[in-house]
């Protein structure tokens, strides 16, 4: 999972999408789940009843992701994204080198890039680390999770456009 803290920048539109979400889950969502684990609650045993936890298995999950949201919105810096001017910067789309092969990809958060086609990498990934404030042109190495050394030459640096 890609880590949503300290989220550099969110676009405004994705800001109000990701407000809109925790202020669903804050109310109507608890409200539904309240009703459902009640509901289940009237069944009789709780032990055995499948109904009751599932809902206090979802309610565990919409909790945390209202935790997540609040965090990622109060961190947030509302805007457009940063210019690129050919430097690796959070906010950016980033054609690189990895690995010999080339990828295209968000530096930044998931949050900002929902509902696009592009893979996102956070910027405290150890890619997001290795590469920030690199120009076009220039190369790094960082080691992976799984300990292999990744070389990685950056090709490109767009503003990132909301697509």
């Amino acid at each position: 999972m890609v880590d949503s803290t300290n989220v550099s920048f969110l676009t405004q539109e994705a800001y109000d999408r990701l407000a809109a979400e925790l202020e669903h889950l804050s109310t109507t969502g608890r409200e539904e789940i309240a009703k459902r684990i009640e509901i289940a609650r009237e069944e009789g045993d709780l032990k055995e009843n499948g109904g009751y936890h599932a809902a206090k298995d979802e309610q565990g999950k919409q909790e945390a992701r209202i935790r997540t949201l609040q965090n990622i919105l109060k961190e947030a810096k509302v805007g457009e994204a940063p210019e690129s001017n050919g430097v690796v910067v959070p906010g950016t789309v980033i054609t690189a080198d990895v690995a010999g092969g080339e990828e295209v990809f968000l530096l930044g958060s998931r949050e900002i890039a929902s509902g696009s086609e592009l893979d996102v990498y956070s910027e405290q990934s150890p890619l997001g680390e290795a590469i920030q404030g690199l120009k076009v042109g220039e190369s790094t190495s960082y080691t992976a999770p799984n300990g292999k050394e990744i070389t990685v030459s950056i090709k490109n640096v767009e503003t990132y456009n909301g697509q």
